[in-house]
């Protein structure tokens, strides 16, 4: 019978642990008819947002706009079985495109086998990198990108791609590094612009800009209920790639200049091979490694901020195998970095989509689409896909974050401007790289000089607050200071120089009290700079005392011979500290009535 049970333990931890890494052995289980009609109905709608999306982002990613497509197929599959999250959608978003163009014109021309292969490449680098940090559990080095630089990354990177596609629009060929330059290129090339280009562009980038605020209430005024005018709206850019294509036609505007998508290939996706060229892989490995890192953070903001609604949980490190597993399936099908989409993943939310199956049945959509719709889409305007691209990244332009940082946190607004600023003038990848560099340059300043505090008593209490901002009370032979950051190498010295400088002020001194409830560590740098600040008030004949330590670090200390060589003591409060240096020093007991006689209170 033992053996029975251990066998038992055994096969439930190993179903256990396969779940962990297979979530559809666990939202499967509880699969049934209803949800399943949930799951259909979200594809529908949501394959009917992708396709126009796809093919805009293979563009903005200068690529055949079939690629789009191809991306949005086996990557959602893959991500169904390894993802966590029940409603995030996969594929082709603006921010990597962007990226993915950046890093593929570094080593070949645009509109060539060689570009599409480091696109592939660059999809095979990032599933690879995402794959081995999920397996690590690796997923909590996305905080190395604070808020604030991801924020001005994906607003400058929205200014960037919206500049990039007004030449569509237009009708001219422009081009640029970075957006000085394309601005200056659109300015030469203005008076090129081909009218019939314009009269396409420009109103399906109106009618999408109004489908976006005034589309649903629109259909709700004749007759739609609020869902369904709401997940209608949503496909507004169906309808004006639609109706581009119509016009496009009926004025025959491939003999009047205007770009057209030509002939997309039929059927679908195709076995491709990433590259194994070891010198492209040296060139493509770092942009590889800022389009996984954006890619994942984006994502998992995305799926947790979705998760949220429902009370549902994501598990970060799988989320990092599903996206991994994802751009492999990308790379190996014809397509490019793929990630969770924020628009998209709405709309599947929307839709009422209960599971990861919603995102593999709009994966049967796009697929058929590839057999079947391609054709109609030979007339399609560049321009009504550079229209939607347009308004669907000036979404994510945010112009309030920069203001409430500068009122909240001017290191935080500067790691926010640098990251925006250096975005728009030397590229996407160093904009990113400089604005971890920037935040994390201003974490270690911030550390390194942490706030310290002066305290004194608040009167007819036991609590104790800064000396300026609070009016309490102290007596000259005591000096409280607390310390607001853990005591490391970055802060040791300077927090030991700042206390010898305030004993120095102060000759009547007798203890110094070092409260440190908010000290959460304290190494082997700012151990030794207590052990000197021990020493040297101890000559002085000064007592050194510590209060409110936490626990872990009292177990740390004691492992030390710092306790028994302190010439004080440690309290378990700051006000059993204070009253004990009081009483030391000959002062009353209790001395508020005592102070406030003396007018010192």
């Amino acid at each position: 019978m033992l053996e029975v049970a251990e066998l038992d333990t055994k096969t439930a931890s190993s179903k256990s642990g396969l779940r962990r890494y297979l979530p559809i052995l666990e939202w499967g289980r509880t699969y049934n008819r209803s949800i399943l009609t949930d799951d259909l109905m979200a594809a529908v709608i949501v394959t009917i947002m992708l396709i126009p999306q796809s093919l805009a982002y293979a563009l903005l990613a200068g690529l055949p706009p079939v690629v789009g497509l191809y991306a949005s197929i086996l990557p959602l599959l893959l991500y169904a079985i390894f993802g966590t999250s029940r409603t995030l959608a996969v594929g082709p978003v603006a921010v990597i495109s962007l990226m993915t163009a950046s890093a593929a014109s570094a080593v070949a021309d645009q509109g060539t086998a060689a570009y599409l292969e480091a696109a592939i490449t660059l999809a095979m680098l990032s599933g690879i990198m995402l794959a081995i940090l999920g397996l690590l559990r690796a997923g909590f080095l996305a905080n190395l990108l604070s808020h604030p630089v991801i924020s001005g990354f994906i607003t400058a990177s929205g200014i960037l791609i919206a500049t990039s596609q007004i030449k569509h629009v237009l009708g001219v060929d422009a081009g640029g590094e970075n957006w000085l330059a394309m601005l200056s290129s659109l300015a030469n090339a203005i008076d090129q612009t081909n009218v019939w280009t314009l009269a396409v562009g420009v109103p399906a980038m109106m009618f999408l800009f109004w489908v976006r605020k005034g589309g649903k209430p629109a259909l709700q005024w004749i007759g739609f209920g609020e869902r369904a005018a709401d997940l209608t709206a949503k496909a507004g850019p169906i309808v004006a790639v639609a109706a581009s294509i119509l016009a496009a036609v009926f004025f025959d505007m491939g003999n009047k200049g205007v770009s057209l998508t030509g002939a997309i290939p039929q059927g679908l996706p195709p076995f491709a091979m990433p590259s194994t060229d070891v010198a492209l892989i040296e060139k493509l490995w770092l942009p590889a490694l800022l389009i996984s890192t954006i890619g994942f953070v984006e994502s998992v903001s995305v799926a947790q901020t979705l998760a949220a609604k429902r009370r549902q949980r994501i598990a970060p490190d799988q989320e990092l195998i599903g996206l991994g597993a994802a751009n492999v399936a990308s790379a190996f099908s014809g397509g490019y970095p793929v990630t969770g989409g924020f628009a998209r993943s709405a709309v599947n939310f929307d839709a009422g989509a209960k599971t990861p199956a919603a995102g593999a049945f709009t994966a049967v959509g796009i697929a058929l689409a590839t057999l079947f719709l391609t054709p109609l889409l030979f007339n399609l305007p560049i321009a009504a896909l550079a229209a939607t691209i347009i308004v669907a990244v000036l979404a994510l332009v945010d112009l309030k974050t920069p203001l409430q940082l500068w009122r909240y946190s001017k290191t935080d607004f500067t790691a926010h401007a640098a990251t925006i600023i250096l975005t728009l003038t030397a590229g996407v990848e160093m904009g990113v790289i400089a604005g971890v560099v920037v935040g994390l340059a201003l974490h270690l300043w911030r550390t390194s000089r942490p706030h310290i505090a002066i305290v004194g008593r608040v009167p007819e209490t036991e609590h104790f607050r800064n000396v300026d901002r609070h009016k309490v009370f102290t007596v000259p032979h005591v000096l409280s200071i607390r310390i607001d950051e853990a005591l490391t190498y970055l802060n040791a010295h300077w927090l030991e120089e700042y206390v010898l400088e305030q004993v120095a002020d102060r000759p009547a001194l007798r203890h110094v009290i070092l409260m440190c409830s908010a000290v959460n560590e304290i190494d082997a740098s700012g151990l030794e700079a207590l052990e000197a600040m021990n020493h040297r008030l101890g000559d002085a004949g000064i007592g050194l005392h510590l209060s409110e330590v936490k626990g872990p670090v009292m177990d740390r200390l004691k492992r030390t011979q710092f306790i028994d060589e302190l010439n004080g003591k440690v309290f378990l409060t700051q006000d059993r500290a204070f009253a004990k240096a009081l009483q030391d020093t000959g002062e009353p007991a209790d001395p508020v009535d005592h102070y406030l006689a003396r007018g010192l209170i």
